[in-house]
């Protein structure tokens, strides 16, 4: 898979088989973050009954992980999908993340290390829907223009060959993906981050000038 495939028209086609069938699939969702999922939630939940699925050993500390999932909980009561839309939450486990990064601490952000953030999620989010008897299976992390959707497809797709469940193949940053879940994050007032999640990932938004130390440790306590 390339970055020149519309992935978008591969959700579109499957919406469309839905919309003949009126039938609704089941989809276990990967969420990473509650702006990153509400569009998508949006989107997908008049055609599927989702699962959300916040899995995300790569954050970085235990308030952050606790302060996101909670995020999370909130926006699906608050967009009155708490009938209709499920919450299960991973085990969160940080050793996990930094055994999957061992030997990429340097690594650039969006390279292998991240690949290997994406697999770690992704394979433990099919291995949850395999077992779980779900149709599908996909991740809201396709709607970030920093991530790299052909990779996560690509992975999806080795994933889903292997566990046999059928991923949901996706970018949900296109058609005004990425905009919409901005606005929606601004009419809710969603924690937006300044980093993905992790400790490098943090420690590249000081180097950037995105998080100041001070703003570090207000993060870290989550006392402002």
């Amino acid at each position: 898979m390339n970055n020149k495939e519309n992935f978008s028209l591969f959700t579109e086609k499957i919406i469309n088989e839905i919309k003949e069938t009126g039938k609704r699939p089941s989809l276990l969702l990967h969420v990473c973050c509650a702006p990153c999922s509400s569009y998508v939630l949006e989107y997908l939940s008049a055609y599927f009954d989702i699962t959300v699925y916040f899995y995300n050993p790569n954050i970085d500390t235990d308030a952050e992980f606790r302060y996101r999932a909670d995020e999370e909980k909130r926006f699906i009561a608050e967009m009155g999908l708490s009938d209709t839309v499920k919450y299960t939450e991973g085990k969160y486990n940080r050793n996990e993340f930094l055994e999957a990064a061992q030997g990429l601490e340097s690594a650039p952000e969006g390279g292998e290390r991240c690949a290997k953030c994406f697999e770690l999620r992704l394979k433990k989010s099919a291995v949850y829907a395999k077992e779980g008897g779900f149709d599908y299976f996909t991740t809201t992390l396709s709607i970030s223009p920093l991530k790299n959707s052909a990779l996560l497809n690509s992975i999806g797709k080795r994933l889903s060959e292997k566990y046999g469940v059928k991923y949901l193949y996706s970018d949900f940053k296109k058609k005004n993906g990425y905009k919409r879940s901005v606005e929606l994050s601004r009419e809710h007032k969603l924690y937006r981050q300044s980093y993905c999640g992790c400790a490098f990932s943090k420690a590249q938004a000081i180097r950037d000038g995105r998080i100041s130390k001070a703003d570090q440790s207000e993060n870290d306590s989550f006392s402002s």
